[in-house]
């Protein structure tokens, strides 16, 4: 039976995906009679944390005979708490998961209780290989993992002690895993990591991401999309810059790590930025890229926020023009400083959520209603579905079209939740 991986969270995660299934594949679990489930977890917030075990539960009663395998972030993190789950054989961390010996157990995959976890200190990890895969299952367009990790201990955020210090992949392996994914048919590739633009000071050279980018990209001409994931702008360098202004293969989509519009409760968090400095660097992306399209992540409800701080969270949203906007109301993470702090009610956490929300998606709105009667090239995806350049989901008659493929098209409107896509002949 085929090794069944079920991913939770970010994207590096999805990328991990891919390389877990196939070091679990060498290592023989494919052959078990009954199968192997692997659980690929996320950390970020308690919601997380709860729906992973939920899943867990509901596999050991579909798949009673299974072996079910639980590892990363939020095993990592807490390890001994899966481990006390009775659905679970075994409990590996983040480095542990991307080995194929970590997969090779006893003959019968049994193991006592001394053994359920392995776990080591991902603190103690000094580097990032270059994990080559050949495809993204199930995904249009493809991830490569250039950097993992997080030097800062931003108050709210278990992740470091999930992932690590910062650490990144050598240029050349992630330039390598590019061409690889080009050659089998990708035509947009997505750059992820946990905190990837600290990517370079580790390596030798003096390298940063936007060099990274450059590079990539160069070496590369058959690469028709290069996207980013998730970037703190505080940290955006002048060749990242550069290629914003200048690569047009390089897609105008920026999500930001923003978390809050109050400059007090950026302090309190303890994020390296305040807020006229994200508010600037949107402007001056769009001086140097028109078209370019923000996302970003806000916590609603931080521990101490009055109404008037998150007041400036809802303002940020136009000030900065975000139109894909992730909201995650508060959950407090044991053993982070903010979890320490005087909290707020979690009806007022939910509530202050839910404004945010109704204010991104006034704001998602207004971009979708912009783009009416332009013409966008589209990733084709699945299901009558594919992405702009600026990444806003859009309907398709995907007949004669294939995921992956790049189609020019009309927008004739919206939905509310979708641009609505024609061909420019109609």
């Amino acid at each position: 039976m085929a090794v069944e991986v079920v991913t939770f969270g970010c994207r590096l995660n999805t990328y991990e995906s891919e390389v877990m299934k196939r070091e679990a594949d060498e290592a023989g679990l494919g052959t078990l009679e009954n199968g192997a489930i692997i659980f690929n977890t996320c950390a970020v917030t308690a919601e997380a944390v709860r729906q992973a075990r939920q899943a867990i539960r509901k596999a050991r009663r579909d798949n009673p005979e299974a072996r079910i395998i639980v590892t990363g972030c939020a095993a990592q993190t807490g390890a001994d708490d899966f481990a006390a789950m009775d659905e679970v054989d075994l409990v590996l961390g983040n480095e542990e998961k991307l080995k194929s010996n970590s997969y090779r157990m006893l003959p019968d995959f049994g193991v006592n209780q001394f053994e359920k976890v392995r776990v080591n200190d991902i603190m103690e990890v000094r580097e990032t290989a270059s994990h080559m895969v050949d495809a993204i299952e199930g995904r249009a367009r493809a991830f490569v993992q250039v950097q993992n990790g997080c030097d800062h201990r931003c108050t709210f955020c278990i992740i470091p002690y999930g992932r690590g210090n910062s650490r990144s992949v050598p240029m050349g392996g992630v330039v390598e895993q590019v061409k690889r994914l080009v050659g089998n048919g990708y035509a947009e590739v997505v750059l992820t990591g946990v905190d990837m633009t600290s990517y370079g000071p580790d390596l030798p050279g003096n390298l940063r991401l936007g060099k990274l980018v450059k590079t990539v990209l160069a070496q590369v001409p058959d690469l028709q999309r290069l996207r980013l994931s998730s970037i703190d702008s505080i940290e955006a360098d002048e060749d990242l810059m550069e290629a914003l202004a200048n690569e047009k293969r390089l897609m105008p989509h920026l999500h930001l790590s923003l978390q809050s519009g109050d400059n007090m409760i950026l302090k309190r968090m303890k994020r390296r930025h305040l807020r006229d400095d994200s508010i600037r660097f949107c402007e001056d992306v769009r001086k140097l890229r028109p078209d370019a399209v923000f996302g970003a992540d806000i916590i609603a409800g931080f521990p101490t926020e009055t109404e008037e701080m998150f007041q400036n969270s809802i303002r940020i949203v136009e000030e900065c023009g975000l139109s894909h906007l992730h909201v995650f109301p508060y959950s407090p993470r044991e053993g982070t400083p903010a979890a320490r702090m005087p909290q707020l009610r979690r009806e007022v956490i939910k509530e202050r959520a839910a404004r945010l929300r109704v204010a991104g998606d006034a704001a998602y709105r207004l971009h979708l209603e912009s783009l009416k009667g332009t013409v966008q090239n589209i990733l084709v995806e699945r299901g009558g579905l594919g992405r702009t350049e600026g990444f806003t989901l859009t309907g398709l008659d995907t007949q004669d079209l294939t995921a992956g493929q790049i189609v020019s098209r009309v927008i004739s409107g919206h939905d509310g939740d979708k641009l609505l896509a024609v061909p420019q002949n109609i």
